[in-house]
């Protein structure tokens, strides 16, 4: 890895994709303007819209990832500061109109991370695990209504730096990260639109985790507060460093947390303490159970 100066943006989009796709394109200015060559924004930046929105005037075909034939209004903003920088802009989460053949259900779209460098469309990530949920307060979430499942965790390799790529609920799942620090990854992106409730006990904690346990950078873009239809999301967008240290966090409201990523921190943590070798589970292991043998009967 080479050293990145990375920015992870905090917003709170609404129902308005148009005003939400303009914020966005804002903050995503401001932190290259700060001199960012790394930014990313949240899960759903375009807007966190209400079940039953009619999502296809808003979704992408990104199946190919190459120059598009025609921009949407989902990406064109992004498209146009990715155009004139050098940076990485990662688009945390936008619905991508499904590819003939895809095997989805009529009216899901893929919840999909793009990757923007110099104006194209690089890679792309489909969330692979939804977040269906009944939350303490008696909010049921069912994201596998409209959201097909990816199944392919993806790394973004670059001259400078390994991205692994997820998406919000991903989080709660380890293996993923495990599969993709193993493949290589330097750098975790988690960009989220962490809910309230969960997000108060389980956000900072799984996070930290995720850093430690692979000896990577966690970077968590997230959207923050009442979206205008009854969600309400968590906010604390942090950089995470690989010893488990927050060493960035954006403050209440729309901003940009900012932070260097260090080759020769990354480097010591890995060397000091080098879990990577010492691994002796991997890949799929067979698990050896015994029972307690059975009571005599009385």
């Amino acid at each position: 890895m080479q050293d990145h100066l990375a920015a992870v943006v905090q917003m709170c989009a609404g129902p308005d994709p148009a005003a939400s796709l303009a914020r966005a394109a804002e903050l995503t200015a401001e932190a290259l303007a700060r001199g960012a060559d790394l930014v990313v924004l949240p899960e759903n930046f375009w807007g966190v819209v209400p079940t039953g929105f009619d999502r296809d005037p808003w979704a992408a075909d990104l199946a190919d990832e190459a120059p598009l034939p025609s921009i949407p209004a989902v990406l064109a903003a992004q498209l146009t500061l990715s155009a004139a920088s050098d940076a990485l802009i990662v688009l945390g989460g936008l619905p991508e109109r499904p590819p003939p053949g895809a095997g989805t259900t009529p009216g899901q779209f893929f919840n999909t991370l793009a990757v923007l460098h110099r104006g194209r469309v690089v890679a792309t990530y489909r969330k692979i695990h939804r977040f269906d949920a009944t939350l303490p307060d008696g909010a049921r979430l069912a994201e596998s209504a409209t959201v097909a499942a990816g199944d392919r965790p993806t790394m973004l390799v670059t001259p400078r730096v390994r991205l692994g790529l997820s998406i919000c609920y991903d989080l709660r799942f380890p293996e993923l990260y495990r599969a993709l620090a193993a493949a290589g990854a330097e750098a975790l992106l988690v960009p989220s639109a962490f809910t309230l409730l969960t997000g108060i006990d389980h956000w900072i904690p799984l996070l930290r985790a995720r850093a430690i346990e692979n000896q990577c950078y966690v970077l968590a873009p997230a959207q923050h507060g009442p979206h205008g239809h009854g969600r309400h999301s968590f906010g604390h967008s942090v950089i995470i460093d690989p010893w488990g240290t927050i060493v960035a966090e954006a403050s209440r409201g729309d901003g940009i947390a900012l932070a260097p990523l260090r080759a020769d921190l990354l480097a010591r943590v890995r060397a000091d303490l080098p879990t990577h070798s010492h691994r002796r589970l991997t890949g799929e292991t067979s698990v050896h159970t015994r029972s307690l043998p059975a009571e005599p009967a009385a």
